[in-house]
């Protein structure tokens, strides 16, 4: 009934809201109930739950009544499913027809029953409230037997539709922090250098207004200073982080230390993200901890301390080369298109899609949106 499907979906938000209060340990979240027909007509939300014997979906559709999909199958088959999706996605020198396998049977799990209802309903964005490993795949590479899934659509992720602040992001008087190592560090000698992170930041200033902190400019105290010295809408950090399920094992790096948690809480004020909360985060050359099935939470966790209405983030570490064409691509469609966060993402990844070098979903699914897709 639908009354029961209501009450599941409460529960799925208040299991979403209770794993990102335990990762945390505390409660700080400020939840507030919402309906999404006052958020956005034309978006579907998803929310998902693995049990152990099956994968449940409830589908809001604004205006309409709840739809149901279960998929009856074990968690541990369903994981494995998830599992070998992105590991196939990872490796790059699989034959296409091999990758696509497990996306084309997951987008059958969640996509196929409700297709017809999508496109009667207009919906451009689907928002997923994923549980467990589900996190941790890239739904715009689900495909259909015929095209990827962001050919069709927008998308996003939220933790929890009731930590979405609403609001629009105002084009206007828009600037931006932009901050990132592009060369080695004497304090982290284990990780990549990221070579074209210096690109990526110009062709970003060139988009946007921008104040730039490069190597050993990075500092953690000269990013405390500058983030909060001005009300930068973005703030775009091209480093390595990780992503894990167990905070102290979250972390973003700067040219002398690595930033946990609770120091990002610490670097940006409760009183600038009440005033002037970041509009985006960005975080290019991220990724999930390996192994770890619920590492997507500490990408939630991380918008959530930054008090960020939205973070664009990477879920595994992607060539360089091919993240800033596509940050190029989604700062010039965000800025000069007058189109919605998510579907600036879109854009960026369809012009990697088009390019000989770029096309496998490796280079250009990474990239998720959590929180505000408006």
């Amino acid at each position: 009934s639908q009354e029961n499907l209501k009450q599941a979906r409460d529960v799925i938000e208040s299991l979403q809201l209770v794993e990102i209060d335990n990762f945390f340990r505390d409660a700080c979240l400020d939840a507030k109930p919402v309906n999404i027909d006052e958020i956005d007509d034309t978006s579907a939300i998803f929310y998902t739950i693995i049990l152990p014997d099956r994968l449940e979906v409830i589908v809001t559709l604004p205006g309409q009544p709840l739809r149901q999909i279960t998929t009856n199958l074990p968690k541990t088959e369903i994981e494995k499913q998830l599992d070998g999706a992105k590991t196939n996605i990872t490796q790059t020198n699989l034959s296409e027809p091999d990758e696509k396998k497990n996306l084309q049977k997951i987008h059958d799990w969640l996509i196929t029953p409700i297709e017809t209802e999508l496109a009667n309903s207009n919906i451009d964005t689907l928002v997923f409230i994923p549980d467990g490993a589900l996190g941790n795949l890239p739904i715009s590479a689900l495909y259909d037997g015929e095209r990827y899934l962001i050919e069709k659509y927008s998308i996003a992720i939220a933790p929890s539709l009731q930590l979405i602040d609403s609001q629009a992001l105002a084009r206007q008087n828009v600037s931006a922090l932009i901050a990132g190592l592009s060369k080695d560090s004497p304090d982290h000698p284990d990780f990549v250098r990221l070579t074209k992170v210096k690109k990526e930041l110009e062709n970003i200033k060139d988009q946007v207004p921008s104040s730039i902190l490069l190597n050993q400019d990075f500092t953690e105290s000269n990013f405390k200073t500058e983030v909060n010295s001005s009300p930068y809408k973005v703030v775009h950090l091209a480093t390595h982080g990780q992503f894990s399920s167990v905070a102290e094992d979250t972390f973003l790096l700067t040219w002398d230390k690595k930033i946990d948690i609770d120091d990002l809480d610490n670097i940006i004020r409760d009183d600038q993200k009440q005033k002037n909360p970041i509009e985006l985060l960005v975080l290019s050359a991220c990724e999930t901890a390996a192994g770890d099935p619920k590492a997507a939470l500490g990408l939630a966790g991380i918008a959530v301390r930054a008090g960020a209405r939205s973070t664009l983030a990477s879920l595994w570490a992607v060539n360089d080369g091919s993240t800033a064409e596509l940050m190029t691509h989604f700062y010039e469609k965000l800025v000069q298109g007058k189109v919605s966060k998510a579907e600036a993402l879109r854009q960026a990844q369809l012009e990697l899609l088009q390019t000989e070098d770029f096309n496998r979903p490796y280079y250009w699914s990474a990239f998720i949106l959590l929180g505000n897709w408006l």
